[in-house]
């Protein structure tokens, strides 16, 4: 019986490790941008950015969410959170309340167009998923692999620097 090996090579050297397509960050920094392209196209329809796209899936999932927790699910500060809010809420899709006990809490509400919004959202996932080339499974297991790989370099970021322990609590 004859062993198929693969061809001899060379281990990589410690100057390999910086060449730019062996950055993991570079891979998963320039899948995200060719998602982005996608996700450009696919949401033109429905007159949603990609970001307010998170927002209104989150929204979709959890209905009335104060902008606080809106923006751990979404893993954004209200800084950028904001301006997303406040475009919604011009396009008819979102309102925004002041919470009646505590005024500086604000609870965000979808309206009766953003809820019938999802309706023509339903496609997106099929579609995306189709434009990968994997199958469900390939995408389930990459979703949980990437999951993996946010939680780890949330503890690594935390044990670098421990003063980020309330940032990274909030994810």
């Amino acid at each position: 019986m004859t062993s198929m090996s693969s061809p001899n090579r060379e281990a990589p050297s410690e100057a390999d490790y910086l060449r730019l397509d062996q950055q993991i960050c570079f891979s998963l920094n320039a899948a995200s941008r060719a998602f982005g392209s996608v996700y450009r196209v696919l949401l033109k329809d429905l007159g949603l950015t990609y970001p307010q796209y998170l927002v209104m899936l989150a929204l979709w999932e959890h209905g009335e969410l104060p902008v606080k927790t809106l923006g751990e699910h979404l893993r954004l500060d209200s800084g950028t959170l904001s301006p997303l809010l406040k475009r919604l809420e011009a396009a008819g899709l979102v309102r925004r309340e002041r919470n009646a006990q505590d005024e500086r809490s604000v609870h965000i509400h979808l309206t009766d167009e953003g809820t019938a919004l999802r309706e023509r959202a339903l496609a997106v996932p099929r579609r995306i998923a189709a434009a990968t080339g994997f199958d469900l499974d390939e995408i389930s297991n990459l979703r949980a692999r990437l999951n993996r790989l946010t939680a780890a370099l949330d503890t690594a970021a935390l044990e670098e620097n421990p003063s980020c322990a309330d940032a990274v609590s909030e994810k």
